[in-house]
């Protein structure tokens, strides 16, 4: 009736089957649930993730705007000085009194910052401009007031064919 090697199956055998079918068929529906619900966790955590990033970069970008808004006002003194040269200056001596400014003030209490590098210069008539920055009014009057400044402003004096100064400063 059968072959070799062929098996009869019985009403309670074929239901075992069915069962362990139906078993295998769920086993593999839940590993692809599982894996779908793997995938869409993944998904939302990456997208928290590109929201936290994305919301750092933007708070980074408007923090310069929010700063600009509450600027401060500091009790510092700020010594803009406009200048030209003679016209018969090397850029030696130009070089040589300039180094010689930034020696100086760095060696005098209460200077906080010094820029000597002209950026931009709206006055056509004029070479460069500097500026420094004091602690307080009292810095500012010692500057002016210190041997140094004296014998750098002699100096200073002999190169430039004109300057004018100012100090800023806040109430």
């Amino acid at each position: 009736m059968y072959a070799a090697g062929q098996r009869c199956f019985h009403g309670r055998d074929l239901h075992k089957l069915a069962l362990v079918a139906v078993r295998e068929n769920k086993m593999q529906f839940n590993k692809r649930h599982a894996l779908q619900i793997a995938v869409a966790i993944s998904l939302f955590i990456s997208g928290v993730l590109a929201d936290a990033i994305y919301t750092r970069n933007v708070s980074a970008q408007t923090r310069p705007a929010a700063q600009e808004r509450l600027a401060g006002q500091p009790k510092s003194v700020v010594h803009v000085v406009v200048y030209k040269w003679k016209d018969t200056v090397s850029e030696n001596d130009k070089e040589q009194v300039m180094t010689g400014l930034k020696t100086f003030t760095r060696k005098l209490p209460g200077v906080k910052n010094i820029w000597l590098k002209t950026q931009r210069n709206q006055l056509k008539d004029f070479s460069g401009v500097y500026a420094i920055e004091f602690a307080s009014p009292e810095a500012a009057a010692d500057y002016a007031e210190s041997p140094a400044h004296e014998a750098w402003s002699k100096q200073w004096q002999n190169l430039r064919e004109n300057s004018l100064s100012f100090q800023v400063s806040n109430p």
